[in-house]
């Protein structure tokens, strides 16, 4: 007798059942007719699926490649039940993003350099699916039921992962009810529909209450306060759904700008942050915290102030034990995963969401991302689009502000002088995806003494290069090296600029 899981791992791969003799129209007749023998003999039940509305969906594509755009929100490859069916909608979508025809001969050729036409059935096959669409004008129709056998099966998932949690009485009754809930809330939510359309009318009641909050005062800034007073005062904090760039050349202060923003937020406003890091370990980044929000050197972090006995000097440890203390109680979210693509982004940003009630994310740097669909014959410019596309939608998704640190050209060093939208590196998507684009400059005189040594305090300038909904601007803050932290300037006494940084 046949177990379950074996049943259920050939059926959809067809790797014993292709094999069998086909009678007309393409129909799988003995091998759907052993299925069904198998399924009464045995007890066994099939998990919903349709398999004429995957072909004919399939199918529609290839008469009608605009159809794709009617069903690129409803099903993805995971919603077919056939393997075989998923790779070539996988395949399908490779064409598609390449602005390559969608047709029985641009497949084939493409699954063929990949080793894959033999595994779907050959041109054969291919051929049989454009000839068993009804109408290829029903594709969303065909889609939706797709994508309907798909979210059953997903739910039988859920039943038996929720089955097995009942069974495992060893567990804690609070953590064994939260993973079920968690299970049970990830379906609806990927499957919530969401209208197209809003009428006007309770967009502007809505529109009146926020408008009204924010004459209160109580409510300064509409969006979430960067920590930073007179960047707060051009931008009214960044808003939700838009996506922040930070530009600079390497080592200008790009992380630890974005590291300040985040623990000011956290710990003043207990806005939860969430930080991928792909360039530095969690380790570094909490290391770069500590040092800014104790006030100690980041050397001495690093390598420790010892006295003579061997322990840490009592100054220096009480402000970094004061500093954990005061960290220990900010909602803030490190993932260093290196290589992060930026579906295993969305999917922990959603979570963090979920879970914590994420109100900004921080992604530390762009260039570094993986993106999700990259060939090797791609170039950093296609890349670098489809990064800063997807995490735009990630910020409107989530409806919260996306910062993302990037790199800025070496023409900005060459031709000296502040940089410029067009010196954003690799893709000129980013400019046009950004909502807002922030660039940390400083002229020489202002990172250099005379005699050509680095300066612990320099002067920063942070030009508002782009910003769509609002004023540009510059705001000027001090950056310390030896903290690696960004403060305000008090411009009517400079000599109160150390007591406002200890104020921190």
């Amino acid at each position: 007798m046949s177990s379950p899981l074996v049943l259920h791992t050939l059926h959809p791969n067809f790797s014993t059942f292709d094999s069998l003799p086909r009678h007309g129209g393409g129909c799988y007749y003995w091998s759907m007719q052993m299925i069904s023998q198998q399924e009464v003999n045995t007890g066994l039940r099939i998990p919903p699926h349709n398999m004429e509305a995957e072909m004919a969906l399939l199918g529609s594509i290839m008469l009608r490649p605009d159809a794709i755009y009617d069903v690129l929100d409803i099903v993805t490859p995971a919603s077919f039940y056939f393997e075989k069916h998923k790779t070539i909608f996988e395949t399908m979508l490779e064409l598609f993003s390449k602005h390559n025809p969608i047709d029985i001969l641009s497949l084939s050729s493409r699954l063929k350099e990949k080793d894959l036409l033999d595994r779907i059935g050959g041109t054969t096959y291919l051929t049989e699916l454009s000839s068993a669409v009804p109408s290829s004008a029903n594709a969303k129709h065909y889609s939706e039921i797709v994508m309907k056998k798909y979210m059953m099966r997903q739910l039988i998932e859920a039943s038996e992962f929720l089955s097995h949690l009942g069974f495992n009485e060893a567990g804690e009754l609070e953590e064994i009810l939260d993973h079920a809930e968690k299970k049970v809330f990830d379906i609806t939510e990927r499957f919530a529909g969401s209208a197209r359309f809003r009428d006007l009318v309770p967009l502007l009641a809505e529109a009146y209450e926020r408008f009204e909050k924010l004459s209160s005062a109580e409510h300064e800034l509409r969006g979430v306060p960067t920590g930073f007073k007179s960047l707060d005062d051009i931008l009214g904090g960044f808003q939700n759904s838009d996506l922040i760039i930070i530009a600079a050349r390497p080592s200008v202060g790009k992380t630890a700008l974005a590291l300040d923003i985040a623990r000011r937020t956290a710990s003043i406003h207990q806005t939860p942050v969430g930080i991928f890091s792909l360039e530095m370990s969690s380790d570094q980044l909490v290391d770069r915290i500590v040092a800014a929000q104790s006030r100690t050197d980041s050397s001495v972090i690093r390598k420790g102030i010892r006295t003579q006995t061997g322990t840490w000097r009592d100054d220096v440890f009480k402000n970094i034990r004061d500093a954990l203390d005061e960290l220990s109680r900010t909602p803030i979210y490190i993932d260093d995963q290196p290589g992060n693509t930026i579906m295993k982004m969305r999917s922990a940003a959603r979570k963090l969401k979920i879970e914590k009630g994420l109100k900004l994310l921080v992604v530390d740097y762009l260039q570094l991302m993986a993106p999700s669909t990259a060939r090797t014959n791609d170039s950093m410019v296609q890349q670098v689009t489809e990064l800063s596309r997807s995490l735009k939608h990630l910020a409107r998704e989530l409806n919260i502000p996306v910062i993302a640190l990037s790199q800025l050209n070496r023409a900005v060093e060459t031709r000296g002088g502040k940089p410029k939208l067009s010196d954003l590196r690799d893709s000129g998507s980013i400019e046009q995806d950004a909502d807002l684009v922030m660039f940390i400059h400083s002229n020489e005189d202002d990172i250099r003494d005379e005699s050509g040594k680095m300066k612990e305090v320099q002067r920063k300038e942070l030009i508002i290069a782009k910003h769509r909904n609002g004023p540009l601007g510059t705001a000027t803050l001090d950056y310390h090296t030896r903290f690696n932290t960004f403060v305000e300037i008090d411009y009517s006494n400079y000599g109160k600029a150390e007591e406002e940084f200890k104020s921190l």
